[in-house]
C-alpha cells in the first residue's frame, strides 16, 4: 500500500506539472471548444485576422491572440496585401503622420552635385631630409688639437670651423710646395697644390704658404652646410686616420614626415611612379601637438613601392619647408591630404564611375545612408510624408567644403530627388520593427491625440495640372475638356492621381481613380451620357437622395466593417474628401489623422486626406453634428 500511495502521489505531481507547462495550449483549446456555435457561424468566410507586429501570424477568428506578443489580431480580407508591390530598387516604404515627422525630426534635401574631395588623414613622424645630411670626415691623418663644436645638437652655418687637426703629412707636403716654388719646378708645385687642396685648404691659404716660406702644421675642418650637429664621433687629442668620421650635420630647412596609409586607401594615391613630380604631388596640411593652433603646408613627395605585411599599411613621405626650424625631427604630426573627384575619375574602380558635372560630384550626406551590412539604403521622399527605402551604390566617403561628410552616388538616385537627411535611422527602424505597418501612419493605434500644427494645404490646381501632364497629348486634351469624373460628381480629373482611361462602347472616358471603374462599366449608358454632358460644358447635377437599392448597397458595405469601426462610420456618414456617402463605393477605408479615426469612401482619397489632416478633421466633426457636405 505504501508503494501504491507513493506512485499515486508522483502521478498527481506529474499531472499538475503538465497542466502548468501546457496551460496556454489547454486554455486555447478550451476557448475553441467552448465557443458558441452561433458565434463561429458569424465569422466572415472572406476575412482573416493577422498580427500587425508579426504579419506571418494569421488566424480565422479574432478571438485568438498573437502567440508572440499576445496582442489582439487585426482584420483584413483574405489575400489582401497590406503593402502595394514595391518597384525595382525599393526595399521598403513607410508613411508618417505630420506629428511623427516633427517628433522624429525628419529633414530632407535634394540630391545635387557638390564640390567634394576624398580626404585621407594619417599620423607620421618628422625626420631629417636625407638629401640634406652631410658626413664630415678627416681628409688627412693626424691628431685632433681642438674641437670648435664639441657637443651634439649645436647649430652651425656653412663654413663655420668645426675642428683643428695637426698633421705631419701636412707639414711635409707644405715644405715640398715651398721647395718647388723656390726651385721653379712647376710640376712638383702643381702636385703639392693639388694634394693640399684635396685635404681641404683654400687656394688663398696655399698661396700664403708658398709666399711665406713657412710650412703649415694644422688644418681646419669646416661645416659643409647650415644645420645642426646630430652626432660627434671624436674627442680632442685623439689620433685619426684619413676617412675617420668626425661629425654628422643635418640641414633642417627642409624636413620629411614619414607616415603610413591603410591598404584601403591605396587606390586614391598617385599610381605608376613613386618619386612624384611636382605636377603629381598632392598638397597636404600638417598639424602637430607642439603647435595645435598652427598648420604647416607640404606635399606628398614619395610613395613607397611595398606594403608592410604585418600592419597592412603603405609608407608615404611628405616634404615640408622649415625655414624657422620649428619642426623638430622626432615630433609626431597629423597629416591630411585630399584627392579631387577629377583625379579619382581617372583611376580604376569606383572612382572611374563618379557622376561629375563641372568638377562637382553627385552625392548624398553621410547621415542619409543606412548601412545594413549587405546593402546601403537611402530613404527617398516619394510623396507627401511617404518615404521609400532605395538601394543605392555609393563611392568612397568624401568631405564637402563645409566639412560635412558625403557619399558619391553611383546608382540608385537621380539629381533633383528628395532624400531624408535627418531622422533616417528612425524611419528605417520603424519599417524593420513593424513591417506590416509600412504603408500606414506611425502611431495609428488610437492613442491619445496631441495638438499638432496643421500642414499647409497643397495647391490643387497645380496638383491637377501635374497629373494631367503625365497623360499623352491627345488624352490630355480629352481629359481637360471632360474636367470631372462622370461617376464621382464633383471630383476633378487629376485630383486623385493620373486619371484612369476607359473604352466604353468604342468611346474614351476618363475617371478619377480605379475605384470608380466598376461603377462606370456597370452603368455604361449613364457614364457615357454624363461624359458627353461634361465635355459640352454641363455642370454636375444636384445630388439626389439615395434610392432604396443604393441604401441597401451602402448598408451591405458598412456591415463588412469591423464591429468596433461600424458605429463610427455610421455617425460620420460622409467622406470628408468627396462628400460621398460612406459605403457608396464599397467598404470604407480607415485612416488615422492625428490619433483620430476617420473613414473615406475609397483608397484614392487616402493620400489627399493625409495631406490636409486639419481640414479633413474639421469636416468630419461637422458631419458628426449632422451637417451635410457642401457641393
Amino acid at each position: 500500500m505504501t508503494v501504491l500511495a507513493r506512485l499515486r502521489f508522483v502521478g498527481i505531481i506529474a499531472v499538475i506539472g503538465v497542466v502548468i507547462v501546457k496551460w496556454v495550449l489547454i486554455n486555447a483549446y478550451y476557448e475553441k471548444w467552448a465557443r458558441p456555435a452561433g458565434e463561429t457561424a458569424t465569422t466572415e468566410p472572406d476575412a482573416e485576422y493577422f498580427c500587425p507586429m508579426h504579419p506571418s501570424i494569421v488566424r480565422d477568428n479574432n478571438k485568438d491572440k498573437c502567440p508572440v506578443c499576445f496582442m489582439p489580431l487585426s482584420k483584413r480580407r483574405k489575400g489582401e496585401m497590406t503593402d502595394a508591390p514595391l518597384p525595382p530598387g525599393v526595399v521598403s516604404r513607410v508613411q508618417l503622420s505630420p506629428y511623427r515627422v516633427v517628433l522624429a525630426g525628419v529633414q530632407t534635401s535634394s540630391v545635387t552635385f557638390l564640390p567634394l574631395a576624398k580626404e585621407i588623414a594619417t599620423i607620421g613622424t618628422v625626420e631629417f631630409d636625407e638629401r640634406g645630411l652631410k658626413h664630415v670626415a678627416a681628409r688627412v691623418k693626424g691628431r685632433i688639437d681642438k674641437l670648435a663644436v664639441n657637443q651634439t645638437g649645436q647649430m652651425v652655418h656653412r663654413g663655420d670651423e668645426l675642428a683643428t687637426l695637426y698633421s705631419p703629412d701636412l707639414v711635409v707636403t707644405a715644405q715640398n710646395l715651398i721647395d718647388a716654388n723656390r726651385s721653379g719646378n712647376s710640376e712638383l708645385e702643381r702636385i703639392a697644390r693639388d694634394r693640399l687642396s684635396l685635404w681641404g685648404l683654400e687656394p688663398d691659404q696655399i698661396d700664403r704658404i708658398a709666399k711665406s716660406g713657412k710650412p703649415a702644421t694644422q688644418i681646419t675642418v669646416r661645416s659643409p652646410t647650415d644645420g645642426h650637429v646630430i652626432k660627434r664621433y671624436q674627442t680632442e687629442g685623439r689620433y685619426v686616420d684619413e676617412g675617420t668620421p668626425l661629425y654628422d650635420v643635418a640641414d633642417l630647412n627642409t624636413v620629411w614626415i614619414q607616415a603610413q596609409v591603410y591598404e584601403d586607401d591605396l587606390a586614391f594615391l598617385p599610381a605608376e611612379v613613386h618619386d612624384l613630380t611636382k605636377d603629381d604631388r598632392l598638397p597636404a596640411t600638417v598639424v602637430t601637438r607642439a603647435y595645435p593652433g598652427q598648420s604647416f603646408s607640404g606635399t606628398l613627395s614619395f610613395v613607397y613601392p611595398h606594403v608592410d605585411q604585418e600592419s597592412r599599411t603603405l609608407s608615404v613621405r611628405f616634404e615640408l619647408t622649415n625655414p624657422d626650424g620649428r619642426l623638430k625631427p622626432g615630433m609626431t604630426a597629423t597629416v591630411t591630404f585630399a584627392v579631387s573627384p577629377a583625379k579619382l575619375a581617372k583611376r580604376e574602380g569606383s572612382g572611374s564611375r563618379l557622376r561629375l558635372e563641372g568638377g562637382k560630384v553627385l552625392a548624398v550626406p553621410e547621415s542619409s545612408v543606412i548601412d545594413t551590412g549587405s546593402m546601403k539604403v537611402v530613404y527617398r521622399e516619394a510623396s507627401h510624408n511617404e518615404y521609400e527605402g532605395v538601394r543605392v551604390e555609393l563611392g568612397p566617403r568624401m568631405v564637402g567644403q563645409d566639412g560635412v561628410p558625403y557619399f558619391p552616388v553611383l546608382s540608385g538616385l537621380e539629381p533633383g530627388q528628395t532624400v531624408v537627411t535627418a531622422g533616417s535611422f528612425l524611419v528605417d527602424a520603424e519599417t524593420r520593427l513593424n513591417p506590416a505597418a509600412g504603408s500606414i501612419y506611425f502611431g495609428g493605434s488610437g492613442a491619445k491625440s496631441s495638438t499638432v500644427r496643421p500642414s499647409t494645404p497643397d495647391d490643387e490646381d497645380a496638383k491637377v495640372s501635374t497629373f494631367l501632364s503625365k497623360l499623352p497629348p491627345a488624352d490630355r486634351v480629352l481629359a481637360e475638356a471632360q474636367g470631372t469624373c462622370p461617376v464621382l460628381d464633383g471630383s476633378r480629373l487629376g485630383a486623385m492621381g493620373v486619371p484612369v482611361k476607359l473604352n466604353l462602347s468604342g468611346k474614351t472616358v476618363f475617371i478619377c481613380c480605379p475605384a470608380c471603374e466598376e461603377k462606370a462599366t456597370a452603368a455604361t449608358v449613364r457614364t457615357l451620357a454624363r461624359t458627353e454632358e461634361l465635355r459640352a460644358g454641363g455642370k454636375p447635377p444636384p445630388k439626389k437622395a439615395a434610392s432604396p437599392a443604393e441604401e441597401a448597397e451602402i448598408a451591405a458595405a458598412l456591415v463588412k466593417l469591423a464591429a468596433t469601426d461600424r458605429p463610427a462610420a455610421e455617425v460620420q456618414r460622409y467622406c470628408p474628401d468627396t462628400g460621398e456617402r460612406l459605403g457608396a463605393m464599397g467598404v470604407p477605408q480607415k485612416v488615422v489623422l492625428d490619433g483620430k479615426l476617420v473613414f473615406v469612401c475609397c483608397k484614392a482619397c487616402i493620400e489627399k486626406v493625409r495631406a490636409e489632416p486639419a481640414v479633413m478633421l474639421g469636416r468630419v466633426e461637422a458631419f458628426k453634428k449632422g451637417q451635410a457636405p457642401k457641393r
